[in-house]
């Protein structure tokens, strides 16, 4: 029997090797399993050297990136001011639905009383600027025709941002022509926007630092409760055009949009967007309540009163004020109270930097 024990040994051998082998694959197949595959990198799997990382923000997968702003001037490269943020950017968290009415102006409520609390309040500076006007910047920038006051003075940042050329400006409009002040702040350093949906062209560009966009800033109810409007393909909640834009802060907010700042205020204080800018000039209407704006007249003046409180809270401080003479003397629909149905009101925040 001596013979066969090399054949025995020999047979364990390969026993011990197929074991092993087998072993091998089993661990090797449990591996894929679990852990995922990883992308070829380069032209083709394991060749030629890995691609270096695009510059810039990273772009969502499938999508191209786009440009803005077309030039109304044909040339070669077109130029870009508001490149698209990708999705998942920071978002504003809306916490109240509706502002808080101040008390009523006496004890019980009346259209005279609350007239004559708000029509002080809009003709009374909270706060003193000695320089309004753009040519006291030097250069050629104009005088405008209506009063668009914008507070220059050296304690608030916006005459350090002109001068650093770091100044942004939005104008809102409703089919106006009148584009002095927006031009002439542009020629003093500012970045210009205007949103128009009257215009002709998307996105259009007009000298170097102003441009035109055919938008319109939605003024609805913020209220959950209330039906929801259907919205045009080009109106946006001034929010959402800052986030697209890719801008952070507004030095100069200027509206005069017919009668739909009240609501449009309103939608700043409540998303919690008027604290991203500088100043505003707004042209406000009292010849009637205003759109989407209900109630009888001694509350909407009420109303009216509690959204300018609201911007006190917000430490905005109104420095100008003018009460337009040229218009229809007019308050809801009255001759009455020595009002004009149309003010141009200027604040600045406080605490801008």
């Amino acid at each position: 029997m001596p013979t066969e024990r090399p054949l025995r040994r020999g047979s364990a051998f390969r026993l011990c090797l197929l074991s092993a082998a087998l072993f091998l694959c089993l661990q090797l197949g449990v591996r894929r399993s679990w852990c995922p595959e990883e992308k070829p990198r380069g032209p083709a799997a394991g060749l030629g050297p890995p691609r270096a990382p695009p510059r810039g923000p990273p772009q969502p997968p499938g999508r191209r990136r786009v440009t803005y702003v077309r030039s109304g001037r044909r040339r070669g490269a077109e130029p870009g001011c508001c490149p698209p943020q990708p999705p998942g950017g920071p978002r504003r968290k809306t916490v109240r639905w509706h502002i808080d009415l101040q008390p009523w102006a006496s004890p019980t409520p009346s259209l005279t009383s609350e007239a004559l609390r708000f029509l002080k309040y809009i003709s009374t500076s909270q706060v003193s600027c000695e320089r309004m006007n753009l040519s006291s910047l030097g250069g050629d920038a104009e005088t405008t025709k209506k009063p668009w006051s914008v507070c220059l003075d050296e304690r608030f940042g916006l005459v350090h941002r002109i001068r650093s050329k770091q100044c942004r400006l939005y104008s809102l409009g409703l089919g106006n022509d009148d584009n002095q002040f927006e031009v002439s702040m542009a020629k003093s350093g500012c970045e210009v926007h205007r949103f128009d949906p009257s215009i002709k062209s998307a996105h259009i560009q007009e000298g170097r630092r102003l441009w035109y966009h055919r938008l319109s800033v939605d003024w609805r109810d913020p209220n959950p409760a209330i039906a929801a409007h259907r919205l045009h393909s080009n109106t946006k909640k001034l929010g959402t055009i800052l986030n697209e834009f890719g801008h952070q802060k507004i030095d100069v907010l200027k509206a005069d949009v017919e009668s739909a700042e009240w609501k449009i205020l309103e939608n700043l204080i409540l998303e919690d967007v008027v604290e991203q800018i500088g100043q505003l000039v707004f042209e406000v209407h009292i010849h009637w309540p205003g759109f989407e704006v209900s109630g009888n007249d001694s509350t909407v003046v009420r109303y009216w009163y509690s959204l300018l409180r609201e911007l006190e809270l917000k430490d905005f401080r109104l420095f100008h004020t003018y009460k337009d003479l040229s218009k229809p003397q007019m308050f809801l629909k009255k001759a009455a109270f020595n009002a004009s149905s149309c003010y141009t009101l200027s604040w600045v925040n406080t605490r801008w930097q």
